[in-house]
């Protein structure tokens, strides 16, 4: 059913003034600012907003909200704009603001597996930044996203199997409420039942309960091995009694995908691969070299249980970044 927005004309105006006035430069009204702020990848039109602002801290957001909520005009929040699904639309009009300059890594505990960020850090940022602390973050959607965007609409991507989605990986947040109150959600300990869990109430919210500003999130050590594989079936049945049973015998999968026989078609033909056109298995083992040597070895003899051909696994950082890149570029 379709939902017809109005717009407040009166109202847009009014804030828009308001606001340009606190923001000055930092506040755009040019048709390809605009623009590209009010399109995704997506199959809906260009819906953009009236006015785009680049909020600096939770304060600037704050203080956006507040006047956007006293006149009752629309508000979008914006990391990096790769939603598949139009989230960033401004059906009705209305002010976009645009985190991607609050991109700061606050704080790394290393010993304590977790890190404060602002929303507008992307997940490469963040690996790169930990590479070299033996940490990293295992989100992985495909696409290069913010860490509030994915919170904000509760990411998973390929490692879900083994570390979760993203209301696994954040213990803590700072949100901006739709009155312009900031609020702190959790704390870093482990351990604690107290209150209402407003941080799972959060995430996932798309936007609809509150702007993220500030996330606390969980990393886990870079595994000393990593090794991806690839195996046919004769039928979709078959490949998911094979991941049945590989989940049921605690085989530690970090990643374990599906495509049928269309899909592995498509990527032999956009991403250049060889693989046979049958349903297909991508996995990917961490753990200690001897460690996932075995969880290949296991995953291969249950793969042959259920009618599995062509099982093989490498090692090759090359060969895993192919693979795996050929799986993100499904949409294309």
């Amino acid at each position: 059913m379709d939902v017809e927005l109005t717009r407040n004309e009166a109202g847009i105006e009014t804030a828009i003034g308001i606001l340009k006035q606190q923001f000055g430069e930092r506040l755009q009204t040019g048709v390809s600012v605009r623009e590209q702020h009010g399109h995704t990848t997506t199959w809906l039109e260009n819906q953009p907003p009236d006015a785009v602002v680049f909020a600096h801290s939770s304060d600037d957001v704050s203080a956006i909200v507040k006047v956007c909520a006293t006149h009752k005009v629309p508000i979008i929040a914006f990391g990096t704009g790769t939603s598949l699904e139009g989230h960033v639309n401004a059906a009705a009009g209305g002010i976009c603001i645009d985190v991607s300059q609050m991109d700061k890594i606050v704080e790394v505990n290393s010993e304590d597996l977790d890190c404060v960020v602002q929303p507008g850090v992307t997940r490469k940022q963040l690996n790169e930044y930990l590479r070299d602390q033996g940490l990293f973050f295992p989100i992985d959607p495909g696409a290069n996203a913010s860490l509030g965007g994915m919170a904000a609409t509760r990411a998973s991507g390929t490692n879900a199997v083994r570390y979760g989605t993203m209301k696994d990986c954040i213990l803590s947040l700072e949100a901006v409420m739709p009155d312009g109150r900031v609020i702190r959600t959790g704390q870093r300990a482990r351990k604690s039942s107290a209150g209402y869990d407003l941080t799972r109430l959060l995430i996932g919210s798309e936007g609809t309960l509150g702007i993220i500003t500030e996330l606390t999130i969980r990393l886990h050590g870079i595994p000393e091995a990593m090794s991806s594989a690839t195996c046919s079936f004769p039928s979709v049945e078959a490949a998911c009694n094979a991941v049945i049973a590989t989940i049921q015998m605690g085989v530690p999968v970090a990643r374990i995908e599906l495509l049928d026989a269309r899909q592995v078609k498509a990527c032999n033909a956009y991403s250049k691969l060889d693989l046979p056109e049958t349903p297909l298995l991508l996995l990917e083992f961490h753990g200690s070299t001897a460690g996932v040597a075995e969880q290949a070895k296991t995953f291969g003899e249950i793969a042959q249980d259920a009618g599995g051909t062509g099982f093989a696994w490498t090692t090759s950082p090359e060969d895993r970044t192919k693979l795996w890149q050929a799986r993100h570029d499904v949409y294309w």
